[in-house]
């Protein structure tokens, strides 16, 4: 079937998801965290877009921009290109590593540009990696405390009286909808934690390491890891496995 046509946003600001293949982990460390965020202001100054907001968590990005001088397919292949040598280099792997293309969906009014941004930074709090939005390191939201960086929190903070009111409104409860995928639900067992038990069990540290293993001994270390209480959904992010082979075994 053919893809569906990307929807265009009339004032050119997209909510932005990137996502692992199979939903597999795409930072292992905080140097790859780091290094994405060093593409993402590298890149801006190439394709002119802006940035208002954006939150890494371990197998997912979800962006808020405006696209600039180059259409978000290009901006995207730039950016997914040099995060992806740079990560099959160093963790000596072939192949993809993001699903398909991004995902986007329009953000043509103030109300739902606001309540975006509330939900890419209320991400790490709802998967239950941090209590509060300003304890997680991989997003922007320090920027609007006053930690400068290559983002644009102009346009966002102009919508409220004051820091109290922006930091009222961005820890509030939230039911809105918003483009997500599945595995934005907190696992009983939590992916570090589900890391600590394939490094227990397996001795491997990353995706790559795993994916090196002979055949059959990756089979015994899935059951393992089965046994141990992690989903298959899981087991599939960190192991680079496809869910259909891990269901089977």
């Amino acid at each position: 079937m053919p893809r569906k046509a990307r929807v265009v946003s009339k004032t050119n600001i997209y909510h932005v998801m990137l996502r692992g293949v199979n939903q597999q982990i795409i930072f292992e460390d905080e140097e790859d965290f780091r290094y994405f965020i060093s593409i993402l202001s590298m890149c801006r100054d190439i394709c002119g877009y802006t940035i208002f907001a954006y939150c890494l968590m371990n197998n997912h990005i979800h962006l808020l921009m405006e696209e600039g001088t180059e259409p978000l397919s290009i901006v995207f292949k730039r950016i997914c290109d040099r995060y992806v040598y740079w990560y099959n280099h160093k963790y000596e792997r072939m192949g993809h590593l993001f699903q398909d293309r991004f995902r986007s969906e329009p953000v043509e009014t103030e109300r739902y540009f606001l309540i975006v941004i509330r939900y890419i930074f209320q991400n790490p709090v709802k998967a239950g990696i941090v209590s509060k939005v300003n304890q997680y390191r991989w997003c922007n939201y320090q920027a609007y405390l006053g930690v400068k960086d290559f983002t644009d929190t102009k346009k966002v903070l102009r919508c409220f009286a004051g820091i109290n009111e922006f930091e009222f409104f961005m820890n509030s409860d939230a039911n809105e909808k918003c483009m997500d995928i599945s595995s934005v639900k907190c696992t009983f067992i939590s992916d570090e934690k589900g890391k600590e038990v394939m490094w227990k069990l397996t001795g491997c540290t990353n995706v790559a390491e795993f994916q090196k293993l002979e055949r059959n001994h990756r089979n015994l270390c899935i059951q393992k890891l089965k046994g141990a209480g992690l989903s298959v959904r899981q087991i599939s992010r960190l192991t680079g496995v496809s869910k259909s082979v891990v269901g089977r075994l």
